[in-house]
């Protein structure tokens, strides 16, 4: 039987997405449409899809880049839904005079050498190009965003046309194996009051980046450039939200990458070991730098997470998810 969804169920929808300003705005403008409340799907915002899965873990020394302008975004040819990128972006802004058009690593996919099991250990590339806040905005986060999908079964393919920044998260155990789970404040402009664990986005422009205009020469250097950031990025958004020194925390492994299938939003996750125990980490996260993003720390056993998983948006769903896979994994080794 064919499914519609009515349209308190598309609002539900755009609200995670693009919080309720940015949907009323849609809704009066006639962006958001008769004809999309009749056609759209309604995407649960905890669904995700692992992309890619590393149990064994990866170091610094396995993550390669290839940063590259033939990973940006690709514009669609229907120009009306070209022209709400910069719709939404402007309705948004002259509500929130706050918003900054920042760089964005754009997710283009990657490639997984699983290694042989011996002497060659398993290697990861990522493919990244350069995207902008604006155009998650209007894209991913667009009440739009499946409009700007490519029927494919090739991920990449799939979202050539969305903005699809690379964020990531990290799955931190303190020194008594609790794992540390933020609840989001309402303030935030994706999925406030939800569960996430520590994160956000790797960050072109702490190493420089504003765009592809560089010598082909140093190419080879940015790429090592963009791929140290991949991990000291997710160390930033630990001490940053979670308020503890970077000397507690571990350096990062990454696991895998998760993509929460509404909005098709990539997030590249980590494990993190801190050397502090859950009372010292509650202490360090009443002047956490960015704390205004979160209204509570918690610091739970894994089996507690899990309940917890059906209130974290999809990307950070999929975050416990690898998690869960790389401590199966550690038990059979």
């Amino acid at each position: 039987m064919d499914y519609n969804p009515t349209v308190a169920q598309i609002k539900t929808q755009c609200y995670l997405s693009v919080g309720p300003l940015a949907l009323d705005q849609a809704l009066r403008q006639g962006i958001v449409d008769v004809a999309m409340e009749k056609d759209a799907t309604t995407v649960d915002p905890s669904s995700f899809s692992l992309l890619v899965s590393t149990p064994s873990g990866l170091s610094p020394s396995q993550v390669s880049v290839a940063f590259s302008d033939a990973y940006d975004r690709i514009p669609r040819s229907d120009v009306s839904l070209e022209d709400t990128i910069s719709e939404i972006w402007e309705q948004r802004s002259l509500k929130n005079n706050s918003l900054f058009n920042g760089k964005k690593f754009r997710y283009g996919g990657c490639v997984l050498d699983a290694g042989d099991g011996s002497d060659r250990e398993p290697r990861l590339c990522l493919h990244l190009g350069l995207t902008d806040y604006r155009t998650f905005v209007g894209t991913n986060l667009s009440p739009l965003w499946e409009r700007f999908l490519v029927q494919s079964e090739d991920d990449s393919v799939l979202c050539q046309n969305t903005s699809s920044p690379l964020g990531n998260g990290a799955v931190v155990e303190t020194k008594d194996n609790k794992i540390l789970v933020l609840q989001r404040s309402n303030n935030v402009g994706e999925f406030p009051g939800h569960f996430v664990f520590p994160g956000g986005h790797p960050e072109p422009q702490e190493i420089g980046i504003t765009s592809h205009q560089y010598i082909k020469e140093l190419a080879e250097s940015i790429n090592i450039k963009v791929s140290q950031e991949m991990f000291d990025s997710i160390v930033r958004e630990v001490v940053e939200e979670i308020g503890v020194p970077a000397s507690s925390l571990s350096i990062p492994t990454f696991i895998g990458i998760s993509r929460r299938n509404l909005n098709v939003r990539p997030a590249a996750f980590f494990f993190i070991n801190c050397s502090l125990d859950s009372k010292e980490v509650q202490q360090f996260y009443s002047s956490a730098q960015d704390g205004y993003e979160s209204t509570q720390l918690y610091a739970v056993p894994m089996d507690e997470v899990e309940n917890m998983t059906s209130r974290m948006p999809g990307c950070h769903r999929g975050g416990f998810a690898l998690y869960k896979l790389m401590v199966d994994t550690r038990k059979i080794t």
